[in-house]
């Protein structure tokens, strides 16, 4: 296996730039058993995120049931695979000794980002190009593009990074964009990390407002922050309907000149680049094609598992529906808003349940029936592109496999018994330690973690010591926060079968939850 940084990675493995800091802040994005420590940045440079990998393997003394290294060419199933659901595996070692072995199950976790789509039949003249070009994928440092002239063409994550890393040493970047973004800050209010605004009570406002309402109120608050058409990225899309752009310094760097927006790519004439727009800009030295990913599994036999357009048909993204037996399982096949570590975490622990028959799976009709409901909900909410084919929200999700396995939060449970940690869990962040506080692989230390969450968010930042202020909560806070929780349980409550049960206990509830609120 090739190092991610390495300046010429392997083909078809994963690779990144010097400067790639996740997108995803640490506390929704660690394994759901395992926090990350206290003193790691909130939105950690990729060497912490290998610090990070490293402290896992070690601490579950994972590297002795590893091969590094080692290169999979063929994954088939047996020839009594309709008896065994083994699988006959083909391997290479870095010195070129190949290997055959047969495993009980598989999972397949190469992920989305390891062959690049390099569009260049979609613009015309590329072949009289006389600068440099390659995909995002090969970028690794700005340093030999220093008062160069770049096009960067994409305006994903990684193009908008590159964009606004370019910038500071070249003459002049320019960003050309097809569509258009929204683009958020990882800072979100009060200065904590925005994606800590996961939480049950924003999906259930987005269930029960209409999409375009609840769309309006977010391009609003982004608005605010700059106004996305006067910095030509407005798309003619809704914020849900794309995968969004994350980056903090973009607008800066437009506002200061130094990244010029430009609409899509029209064709290439020597070193010079027109747009769509018919504006032309002249002696460009570089091109970088920030143009996305195909994922397919070379692997794998067709009729197991085929890709065709960059979409495949998986029960929950997880699960080939047409296997004998289901000892295969794709892991981290999706493309979240929201952490994917968690959700890989979660697909990983059905995937072992199902292998070890503790759970099975609905049968064919089920699944392709769902199958199809997603395609349906997907093509109906998101902008036609490659890149939404395998879309989901973190929360919805993680719940939807949750269930599967039985690791569900029992907000009614906890309601009643711990009300402290039920308002930590309705109310605040979908932190992964949720999904260990009830069912198989319960772990005890996941109500501190919940408790202890925002002391990791805040110790990094907590480098200058400034004393307290004194501040005081109005009795109208402690009203509201008692409303919300009455009108939550009681919806909950209404839901379930055994309502009037529960409804026997409004003066044990209220004592709890006084126990919980100050005098």
């Amino acid at each position: 296996m090739s190092h991610p940084l390495q300046e010429n990675p392997e083909s078809d493995r994963a690779s990144i730039y010097h400067s790639v800091i996740i997108n995803t802040s640490k506390e929704m994005m660690c394994f759901s058993d395992f926090p990350i420590p206290a003193h790691f940045p909130n939105f950690m440079h990729n060497s912490y995120i290998m610090d990070y990998f490293n402290m896992y393997a070690d601490h579950f003394q994972l590297r002795q049931y590893i091969n590094f290294q080692t290169r999979v060419l063929s994954v088939k199933p047996r020839p009594d695979f309709s008896c065994s659901g083994q699988w006959d595996v083909e391997t290479e070692s870095r010195d070129g000794k190949r290997e055959s072995h047969v495993f009980d199950a598989i999972m397949v976790c190469v992920g989305h980002h390891c062959h690049p789509r390099l569009p260049l039949s979609d613009f015309p003249g590329i072949e009289t190009f006389k600068g440099k070009y390659f995909h995002s994928r090969d970028y690794k440092t700005p340093d030999k593009w220093r008062g160069k002239r770049a096009v960067v063409i994409g305006i994903g994550n990684s193009g908008g990074d590159i964009a606004v890393e370019l910038s500071r040493v070249t003459k002049q970047c320019f960003l050309s964009t097809r569509r258009g973004a929204w683009v958020l800050n990882r800072v979100g209010d009060n200065g904590m990390p925005l994606d800590m605004v996961f939480t049950r009570v924003t999906r259930l406002f987005q269930r029960i407002l209409p999409y375009e309402f609840f769309c309006g109120i977010v391009e609003k608050r982004l608005n605010q922050r700059f106004n996305h058409a006067l910095y030509g990225l407005q798309p003619r899309h809704r914020f849900y309907s794309q995968h969004p752009t994350l980056n903090d310094e973009l607008p800066n760097r437009i506002l200061s000149g130094t990244v010029l927006v430009k609409p899509n790519v029209k064709e290439f004439r020597g070193s010079s680049v027109v747009f769509d727009n018919g504006s032309v800009e002249h002696d460009i030295d570089l091109v970088v094609f920030a143009t996305g990913y195909s994922f397919s599994f070379p692997f794998l036999p067709s009729h197991v598992l085929s890709v065709s357009d960059n979409k495949t048909s998986l029960y929950k993204y997880v699960y080939p529906p047409g296997l004998e037996h289901p000892t295969l399982a794709i892991i981290g096949l999706i493309q979240p808003l929201g952490a994917i570590m968690p959700i890989s975490e979660m697909q990983a622990r059905w995937a072992t349940r199902v292998f070890k028959g503790l759970n099975k799976l609905p049968s064919m009709s089920v699944m392709m029936n769902d199958i199809k409901c997603k395609e349906e909900e997907m093509a109906k909410r998101y902008v036609t592109s490659k890149r939404h084919t395998i879309q989901v929200d973190y929360v919805p999700y993680m719940d939807e496999l949750a269930e599967q396995i039985g690791v569900q939060p029992k907000f009614l449970s906890l309601l009643l018994r711990d009300p402290g940690l039920w308002l930590r869990t309705a109310f605040g962040p979908c932190t992964p330690y949720q999904f260990r506080l009830f069912g198989p692989g319960q772990w005890e230390g996941a109500r501190q973690a919940i408790y202890t969450q925002w002391k990791r968010v805040e110790q990094p930042m907590k480098t200058r010591p400034i004393p307290p202020k004194e501040t005081r909560c109005t009795y109208s806070t402690y009203l509201l926060s008692l409303s919300a929780a009455t009108a939550l349980m009681l919806a909950v409550i209404l839901n379930r079968e055994n309502s009037q049960e529960y409804l026997q206990y409004p003066k044990m509830l209220l004592d709890k939850l006084k126990s919980h609120l100050p005098a």
